[in-house]
């Protein structure tokens, strides 16, 4: 008898029910959750919940009232919209017969013919000695005592016709 009272007793102590430490986790998240919860006045504030003092046939019926009126109000709105041919008029929406998938790469080829135009252009331009002798240019002075004596030439001219002289 001595030696079974010094001799410690093992018991097992593992729970039967197929419970597990996981699941507790989960159900405290739960729980918590649950705590945090929004109470149902806020949730109809929020119009998540709908406002059930009413009898459920008024609420039906205002729903339908509501959706009635959104739809009266669309149909107002497509009514006053502008036809296509106004819109392609003011430049809103492009005047192209194309497919709508490739209206974009209409417009990026104009884009760049555009810029090819223009370079070419560019390309060829005539030099400066050229518009002055054509007369499109007229040669300026290159130093700015000479382009201050022009320009007073240039304003006693004026004067003179404003004055009926000259």
């Amino acid at each position: 008898m001595a030696d079974e009272t010094t001799r410690e007793v093992t018991i097992d102590e593992t729970p039967i029910s197929p419970v597990r430490p996981s699941n507790h986790i989960r159900q405290n998240s739960l729980e918590k959750h649950l705590q945090h919860r929004p109470d149902p006045q806020e949730l109809k504030n929020r119009h998540i919940l709908l406002d059930t003092n009413a009898a459920p046939a008024l609420q039906a019926a205002a729903a339908e009232l509501e959706r009635q009126r959104a739809t009266d109000s669309l149909k107002k709105g497509l009514e006053k919209r502008p036809q296509r041919e106004d819109l392609v008029e003011r430049n809103i929406l492009p005047s192209t017969h194309a497919a709508p998938a490739i209206v974009g790469q209409q417009r990026e080829l104009e884009k760049h013919m555009r810029a090819d135009s223009l370079n070419e252009k560019i390309a060829h331009r005539p030099d400066r000695e050229a518009l002055i002798k054509e007369g499109i240019l007229t040669e300026e002075p290159v130093s700015s005592e000479e382009a201050d004596r022009l320009y007073e030439e240039r304003i006693e001219d004026e004067y003179a016709k404003r004055e009926g002289g000259a």
